[in-house]
């Protein structure tokens, strides 16, 4: 798969999508999905994450559709979100500029708009787009002219095949996660491309990304659980000196302190999908602690996952490096751990007791 041109499992994503249904989970029964909630998504996501699944699943499933929920009209929402619960649309979600800073400051894709005008324009750059080479549907966060922070942030629902947006896939650290430049040459949509207030959207954007941050723990839990698993089945096959190596004290204590971080992941990543469903204050805290401890724990347990599998565990052949990349990638994409440590300090009152 990592090998083919299309860098998509498109077996896989009939399947989650299409068969099963599972990319409309968290969409309500009236625009043709399961009217389920986010811990029933959290358990998908344990298992893409598991499997490092090659598939847009997240960002359509949980970020666009989203998106459209909590930004759109119910005309919009009628429009866009029966193809994505049924699985015929694949999305993306743009929410980066070059620079690479994060929401909202690196958001580099400017919507102008004329008053009395019945179309607007987008141009600029978003970078670092997941997946945005087989997605049909593009959800990409613009900004008014001039605007800087959270002012002026708008959500604009862009078909793939609009003339003047140019995907181009770039070489990325995580191959099983493929990033995307996507280029906006003076891009002609209608007003009603625009979901929720022109301007206006940044606090349900900071909703949809703190409900992103908080499933993406789940991805992260499965795959933390799996660099656990296929190496305690290593260290009870490998034999080094007439015995197992997971007879070893040293190795016990790693595998040890590995499951220790991957319980509590998937604790601190069940309470945020839990707290995401309750619709509270309390989602923005609880997505930002599981979002530091998954990304953490993951990338703790990827590391060790190479080191004992010994030589095997160095090689390109053996999966570990895999889940190392993903890890690292992983813990940069909506906010790294120091970013979200940031949050819960205002949230909890910490920078006021610092002044």
């Amino acid at each position: 798969m990592l090998e083919s041109d299309g860098g998509l499992d498109e077996s896989l994503w009939g399947a989650l999508a299409g068969e099963m249904g599972f990319a409309g989970l968290m969409v309500p029964e009236a625009y043709g999905g399961a009217g389920l909630g986010a811990i029933e998504t959290a358990l998908i996501l344990e298992e893409t994450g598991r499997t490092l699944a090659m598939v847009p699943f997240f960002e359509t499933a949980v970020l666009a559709a989203q998106g459209i929920l909590l930004l759109g009209e119910p005309t919009q929402r009628q429009a866009l979100l029966p193809d994505i619960a049924a699985g015929r649309t694949r999305a993306c979600f743009a929410m980066t500029g070059p620079s690479g800073a994060p929401y909202p400051q690196g958001i580099a894709v400017e919507l102008r708009q004329r008053p009395g005008e019945s179309v607007c324009q987008l141009h600029g750059t978003a970078e670092f787009v997941t997946f945005a080479h087989v997605a049909d549907l593009l959800l990409v966060i613009a900004r008014t002219p001039g605007s800087i922070g959270h002012e002026g942030l708008s959500l604009v629902a862009v078909p793939a095949s609009t003339l003047g947006v140019t995907i181009e896939r770039v070489p990325s650290l995580d191959p099983t996660r493929p990033f995307s430049r996507v280029t906006f040459e003076r891009v002609a949509l209608p007003i009603a491309s625009i979901l929720g207030p022109p301007g206006g959207a940044a606090s349900a954007l900071d909703r949809v990304l703190a409900i992103g941050a908080g499933l993406l723990a789940a991805e992260q839990t499965g795959g933390a659980d799996c660099c656990l698993s296929s190496t305690v089945e290593y260290a009870k096959e490998r034999v080094q000196f007439g015995r197992p190596i997971g007879s070893f004290q040293a190795v016990k204590h790693e595998l040890a302190d590995m499951m220790v971080a991957v319980e509590a992941a998937r604790s601190a990543a069940l309470y945020a999908a839990a707290a995401i469903d309750q619709g509270t204050q309390e989602l923005f805290e609880a997505a930002s602690v599981a979002r530091v401890w998954c990304s953490e724990a993951f990338q703790h347990c990827a590391a060790e996952a190479i080191q004992l599998h010994g030589g095997i565990g160095f090689t390109w052949e053996h999966h570990a490096h895999l889940y190392f990349k993903r890890a690292r990638s992983s813990s940069t994409w909506l906010g790294e751990p120091a970013l979200h440590r940031e949050r819960v300090a205002r949230l909890i009152g910490l920078e006021q007791l610092s002044a």
